[in-house]
């Protein structure tokens, strides 16, 4: 449906909620010729397609209703987000294996893929799909190499009153937090080894005992778990168990690469775009086609995160009221020219909005290659620099985009 917003009798604002009851599921684009950001803002989020201002430009309007028709062909598509989407073979059968494994929900699911392609947002859609909202069931996350190994048990199966020096009261864990709903256990390889003999017995029963306690307590919801290395590769190393690998790998689901759908690049870049819009509550500027072109051309080591990071700095570079994203060919360029030369041993340089001191420079660096060289392990590679695991998560805290160094070519 194309509503106007200067209707004979009211406005498209007001009328809007009531369409949307009348006719639920409708695709709804309006068309105005007085624009305001906050009402536009406010429509979207109650499912409103697109707006789009007057005169009409013929390239904007054949783009939106390009959209329109993807979005009729596929009424079903969950819209979690803008970056979990796409009509590519690859990209469906990833949507297609959630919902299937969705309709089973004791079953541990294993989700598998390179840094950046959407693990925990596949996670989240599992929980959504399997769990009516009405239910409210939790959805509790775990990155399993953010907790030192120390506190790894009482951090996943709590602990009761005096287990241990400083514990003065209860604590419950975050198992008992997901009963009834999802325990996502990402970067599940950087589970120490001996946690994950551990892991592995609550896996095997779903029973689990509090420290301090002698009852033991039944888990009755999913468990998810991710990673973006190989298993296989992990246990050859000796450090993954081979039988906690064989107690996750019941329902896998992979992710692929933006590489492996860059078909849905444009469908992808509108819906980060008008998310970007709403989140910096502004005018959502157009791609150039040339600009969709380069962007076709380059490799997106960083997949989709990558992308909507690119898509962010180029949003806050552009003037408020532009029609165009002031997009940076040359960052993409000089990145595409990088990545064909990851043979050699010279680390990227920081981001352009990174000013470091010589220090910080090397320190940066010496981080970024040790990473790259762990395969973005990050205990592993605090053990390699010397330094503990929560001094190198500090220094990631300053410079997240290190945690999506890829690793180094074989």
């Amino acid at each position: 449906m194309l509503l106007d917003n200067r209707l004979p009798d009211g406005t498209g604002y007001d009328f809007y909620p009531q369409l949307n009851q009348r006719c639920p599921g409708s695709v709804v684009v309006m068309v105005t010729g007085a624009p305001e950001l906050a009402h536009a803002v406010e429509l979207t989020r109650n499912g409103l397609f697109d707006y789009l201002t007057k005169p009409l430009d013929v390239a904007d309007f054949t783009a939106c209703l390009r959209r329109v028709r993807q979005r009729l062909a596929h009424p079903d598509r969950e819209q979690l987000s803008g970056e979990l989407i796409g009509h590519a073979p690859a990209m469906s059968e990833a949507l297609n294996s959630l919902r299937q494994v969705a309709r089973h929900p004791s079953t541990t699911v294993l989700l598998l893929g390179e840094t950046g392609t959407g693990k925990d947002l596949a996670a989240r859609l599992l929980h959504q799909l399997t769990y009516p909202a009405q239910a409210k069931a939790p959805y509790v996350p775990l990155n399993c190499s953010a907790v030192p190994a120390e506190m790894f048990e009482s951090e996943l199966f709590g602990s009761e009153k005096g287990a241990f020096t400083g514990a003065d009261k209860r604590r419950e864990g975050l198992i008992e937090g997901a009963a009834g709903g999802t325990l996502f256990l990402d970067e599940i390889t950087e589970t120490p080894l001996p946690q994950q003999a551990k892991l592995l017995r609550f896996l095997e029963s779903r029973e689990y005992r509090p420290l301090g306690s002698n009852a033991l307590r039944q888990f009755t919801g999913r468990i998810v778990a991710a990673t973006n290395r190989s298993l296989a590769e992990e246990i050859k190393c000796g450090r993954f168990r081979e039988d906690l690998m064989y107690r996750l790998t019941v329902a896998t689901v992979r992710l692929p690469a933006l590489r492996e759908h860059i078909s849905d690049l444009e469908l992808l870049v509108e819906n980060l775009l008008t998310q970007l819009a709403e989140k910096y509550r502004r005018k959502k500027p157009f791609l150039k086609p040339g600009d969709f072109e380069a962007m076709r051309r380059y490799h997106f080591p960083g997949n989709v995160r990558e992308l909507r990071n690119l898509l962010e700095r180029a949003l806050l570079r552009t003037p408020d009221e532009a029609s165009w994203l002031a997009f940076d060919l040359a960052w993409l360029s000089n990145a595409a020219i990088g990545e064909t030369a990851a043979s050699t041993s010279i680390p990227a340089p920081p981001p352009l909005d990174r000013q470091l001191n010589a220090i910080d420079l090397q320190e940066y660096r010496l981080i970024q290659q040790t990473l790259q060289a762990e395969g973005g392990g990050i205990r592993r590679a605090a053990t390699r620099l010397g330094i503990t695991h929560q001094a190198l998560l500090r220094r990631l805290e300053k410079w997240p985009e290190l945690r999506q160094v890829p690793p180094q070519s074989n």
